[in-house]
């Protein structure tokens, strides 16, 4: 079964994306939780083309992808698991999760550590919250993420099909909780104690510091909360509050292709504190 679904990893990845981005976009129409503010045309082929640029960019700079590297690491029998001889199932499943804490982690340094947020902003300055949201990552935060994810694959010896399901995973989670729906809140609050909602990491698009600096799980929501980071609702609601960079309002800059590439260079370098309560601009 491993071997199958290593085989078919890019098909399965793709038919993924392709059903969730349908799926979560039928639903924004049905069900929408707030008013566009930009052209969604003009968004969508900017968020889009940067999804297939890091496509294009992951083939060529990582040619053996996540999951052909976990078949790497454990044909040396690196990592963790691999050496303790743990059953596949255990883990499968210890993998997933625990790969999951890793992007938790990585998340926070990238809003932690000035350089990389300078990075991680252009994800930050869409001026609207929908599904193509959670795919839009600058080309360098995608390579950087790749070679953490690498490490953390090599260290845990984290099964081929773990990887794969997990990047599953991750991938629809994270366009689902980028989602502008409208969830019911009695669904929204018993979802939420076990997956992030798009109403929880809405709240992290928000453009006040206390705000940000809160809910940066993908996919659990047990990091958030088992660690202090979790915050329950928007101060001023979630149709009123304002989403994206104070300092890049500029639909040019932050919608159009070029702008949205240049973004991380731009601007001089200056402090930036996680949990800073007043902003000051900068990085």
């Amino acid at each position: 079964m491993q071997q199958v679904i290593l085989q078919n990893e890019p098909v399965i990845r793709l038919g993924f994306f392709l059903i969730v981005l349908a799926l979560v976009a039928l639903m924004e129409v049905i069900a929408p939780r707030r008013a566009l503010t930009v052209s969604k045309l003009r968004r969508w082929t900017s968020n889009l083309a940067i999804v297939f640029l890091n496509s294009a960019l992951v083939r060529l700079l990582f040619p053996m992808a996540a999951a052909g590297f976990a078949g790497f690491a454990a044909a040396r029998g690196w990592g963790l698991f691999n050496q303790a001889g743990l059953p596949l199932w255990a883990a499968f499943l210890a993998s997933v999760v625990l790969l999951d804490l890793a992007i938790y982690l990585q998340h926070v340094m990238f809003h932690a550590v000035p350089a990389l947020w300078r990075v991680h902003r252009m994800h930050h300055a869409d001026l609207d919250f929908d599904v193509t949201t959670g795919a839009r990552f600058h080309p360098v935060e995608i390579a950087l993420s790749m070679l953490i994810k690498f490490a953390v694959i090599a260290a845990l010896g984290a099964p081929a099909a773990a990887v794969v399901v997990f990047e599953v995973l991750l991938n629809a989670t994270a366009m689902f909780n980028h989602g502008n729906l409208r969830l019911p809140l009695a669904l929204d609050r018993a979802l939420r104690i076990f997956v992030v909602t798009p109403d929880m990491h809405r709240v992290h698009h928000s453009i006040e510091d206390h705000e940000v600096n809160s809910n940066f799980g993908f996919n659990l929501a047990l990091w958030d909360r088992l660690l202090g980071t979790y915050r329950d609702q928007p101060d001023a609601g979630h149709e009123a509050m304002t989403l994206g960079i104070r300092d890049y309002r500029d639909p040019k800059l932050v919608t159009d292709l070029p702008g949205m590439l240049a973004l991380p260079f731009l601007g001089r370098v200056t402090g930036y504190a996680i949990n800073r309560r007043a902003w000051k601009g900068g990085a």
